[in-house]
């Protein structure tokens, strides 16, 4: 079906499905890779994300999900509305940190987005 992606039932702590059935992508891979996708960039309303599709050389279909900067920023200003004490985010060194302008730019825009 059109943007459903389920993930097949892997024990994990105890949930019947969980992220052991997936893995992480490097931000600088996704936003390589959401460019050549089949979708582009999509946009969950209800989890406030941007997520892509694509199929891989076999034509398997995947879904990635990620956090950028207007989807952190809109956790971070919910945060401080709320004067909670503070945001975590998930593997800050996946960021791409190579001094090509593009990705400075993008791991620039993901740290400032956490300071509403």
């Amino acid at each position: 079906q059109d943007h459903v992606c389920s993930l097949p039932k892997v024990p994990f702590r105890g949930a019947p499905c969980s992220d052991a059935a997936g893995s992480q992508v490097p931000y600088a891979t996704i936003m390589k890779q959401v460019n050549s996708s089949v979708s582009g960039v999509l946009w969950d309303e209800v989890q406030k994300a941007p997520f892509y599709e694509y199929k891989d050389s076999v034509g398997q279909f995947h879904q990635v999900w990620f956090d950028d900067p207007h989807s952190i920023s809109l956790k971070a200003a919910y945060v401080k509305s709320r004067g909670l004490r503070g945001i975590g985010m998930w593997n800050g060194n996946s960021l791409d940190y190579s001094r090509e302008a593009v990705a400075e730019q993008q791991t620039k825009a993901m740290w400032q987005a956490l300071t509403p």
